[in-house]
């Protein structure tokens, strides 16, 4: 019997429309019932192993995220369903190709839907997968733009409720995965080089690994082009580099995320666990000990105060690499993409970077800071200008620059990283098809590639002329 699942679609959009007066806003409200249906549930799941598909199975991480090949996934979606996404789209984007009334990005709280959908990897099928569009500004600059290589994110037993055999299927240990469509960044390398840096330079981030994408909805397999896949943090990040994955995970985003002074806000500190448990005492200390008077009269007892509630020297180490590599679309510029996860072992929150397309250059939105933070509003952005302020964490700071350009981000090794990375995913990059692809012609890619081998040379430079 065909079951009907009904997904009420409702969000509040924010246009900002550039015009003469930056204060022109227009407010929609757009609700639109979208009908998944599901009629397919007769099936045996005879590609379904213990080592493939079973949540009993450790994540492999040697078989998901290699760094030295480019593997394929294709994306079976029924012509129906990939007609829902589309629906879904343009409620809350507008129609595709096109920027309606000359409005720019938009705001909206609404995830793009889940529809089912089956994967294929090495001749293997993954059953009635979760899979939705993803992003916020790359999503829809992309879809105004025309450009049809999307952000995807896969939930493997999304549908477990209406499909029970493929209760908690996983694809090599993994719930979720995000296919990142590298949108800004011609070299398609960003995301993934950046990622490499923080994990070589000791921090805790993200799996990455480069992914041709291949979706057949209802007309056989389409290109979709080279993406980066990348491991969800809210999936094995946490169990796999940290000793207890039970602490509360943030994903900030809005003012609150600024930690200024003032803006608590427990709906911005998106909690991506322990949801049922209304407690937001280690954020709230965290501010209360960020912005306390002994920051100026006490020195040394505002920072033992400090580093009860967040591990100072994980963050101090961020943020040289941040700097160093240049990350403009994250804290210090924009309040978003970057976890905070409360790690049991220390009871200190620690910081997880998150989202790096747009790193490896000097950045939009006023572009990245300087290595010395001169642009910088510490009341804005307390956690970059009153710890580099503290002439302790300074010292530290100053350390960890220098370990950067000398270890993670040395000027030989990573001009090397970039030869080799270009070298693989080149013909799958230029062999990208027009409406797929960000690239106007295939010089673009090369073109691309000696600019970041470029801007790694002039960061050694800035760094040697910041500390000397």
């Amino acid at each position: 019997m065909k079951n009907l699942k009904r997904i009420l679609f409702s969000a509040v959009v924010m246009a900002v429309v550039f015009s003469c007066s930056k204060d022109d806003i227009a407010e929609a409200i757009i609700e639109e019932e979208i009908v998944i249906e599901i009629d397919d549930t007769d099936f045996e799941p005879t590609d379904w192993t213990t080592e493939t598909h079973s949540k009993d199975a450790d994540p492999n991480f040697d078989e998901v995220f290699k760094d030295n090949t480019v593997k394929r996934l294709d994306l079976v979606i029924t012509e129906t369903r990939w007609q829902n996404m589309l629906d879904n789209m343009t409620a809350t984007y507008g129609t595709f190709g096109s920027r309606a009334g000359g409005q720019g990005l938009l705001e909206t709280d609404e995830n793009p839907i889940f529809v089912p959908a089956e994967v294929f990897y090495n001749g293997k099928q993954w059953y009635r997968t979760g899979v939705r569009f993803k992003g916020n500004s790359s999503l829809q600059s992309s879809w105004q733009a025309g450009i049809l290589k999307l952000s995807f994110k896969l939930d493997f037993d999304e549908f477990e409720d209406d499909y029970p055999q493929i209760k908690n299927q996983r694809f090599y240990g993994f719930k979720k995965l995000s296919l990142k469509n590298n949108y800004d960044d011609k070299s398609m390398l960003r995301e993934k080089v950046a990622t490499d840096v923080f994990r070589n330079a000791g921090l805790v981030a993200s799996h990455t690994a480069f992914y041709t994408v291949y979706v057949d909805h209802g007309n056989g397999p389409e290109y979709f082009g080279l993406y980066t896949l990348v491991e969800e943090v809210d999936d094995t990040v946490l169990e796999d580099q940290f000793s207890d994955d039970n602490g509360n995970l943030y994903k900030p985003d809005g003012d609150a995320a600024s930690f200024a002074n003032g803006t608590f806000d427990e709906d911005e500190y998106v909690k991506k666990n322990n949801e049922d448990e209304a407690d937001f005492t280690d954020i709230q200390s965290l501010l209360t000990i960020l912005h306390d008077a002994t920051r100026t009269s006490d020195a040394a007892t505002w920072r033992t105060n400090l580093e009860t509630v967040l591990d100072t020297d994980v963050f101090l180490k961020y943020l040289a690499v941040n700097t160093v590599i240049q990350n403009w679309d994250t804290y210090g510029r924009m309040t978003h993409n970057y976890f905070l996860y409360n790690n049991p072992a220390t009871n200190k929150l620690t910081w997880l970077p998150w989202d790096n397309n747009e790193s490896l250059q000097t950045g939009k939105q006023g572009g990245s800071h300087a290595l010395n933070f001169s642009g910088l509003n510490a009341n804005d952005w307390p956690l970059i200008g009153y710890l580099y302020q503290d002439e302790v964490y300074k010292a530290k700071y100053d350390t960890y620059v220098q370990e950067t350009i000398n270890g993670a981000f040395n000027e030989t090794s990573i001009q090397a990283l970039y030869t080799s990375y270009a070298a693989l995913i080149e013909q799958y990059a230029t062999s990208e098809l027009s409406g797929f692809t960000f690239l106007n012609n295939s010089s673009d890619f090369q073109s691309a590639v000696s600019q970041l081998k470029t801007h790694v040379t002039t960061r050694k430079t800035a760094v040697n002329n910041y500390l000397n």
